[in-house]
């Protein structure tokens, strides 16, 4: 009877082992989840970031506004294409595009005969 209690005492503490260890696995499972670590470190981001996030946005306002300047100079929709196929960042695909259906409804404009006067 005594090795039979032992046994079962080993099995019930080998199940709560077990039971604890998977426990440990779910905690650690979620705190490496994307959904807490994230949210916790980009705000974190940008409380330490902030200074050095204001001067890059301003750097990419001046970058888009010298764009927007020279694709004013562009005459040519190849040429917008091009560059359009080159860029690499949202705002500029953006301003590219934009200047090409400029261009177009120009050329469409200019194509469209004049209404006759009777």
């Amino acid at each position: 009877e005594a090795t039979l209690d032992l046994a079962e005492r080993r099995r019930i503490r080998s199940a709560i082992r077990e039971l604890q260890r998977q426990e440990l696995e779910r905690d650690e499972e979620t705190l490496a989840s994307k959904r807490f670590r994230p949210e916790r470190s980009h705000r974190q981001d940008d409380k330490e970031n902030w200074p050095q996030s204001q001067r890059l946005e301003e750097e990419q306002q001046a970058a888009l506004a010298a764009l927007s300047e020279q694709l004013e100079a562009i005459t040519s929709v190849e040429e917008l294409t091009k560059l359009l196929r080159a860029a690499g960042e949202y705002e500029e695909r953006k301003l590219i595009r934009a200047a090409i259906r400029k261009l177009r409804a120009e050329e469409i404009e200019g194509e469209a005969p004049f209404p006759s006067s009777r």
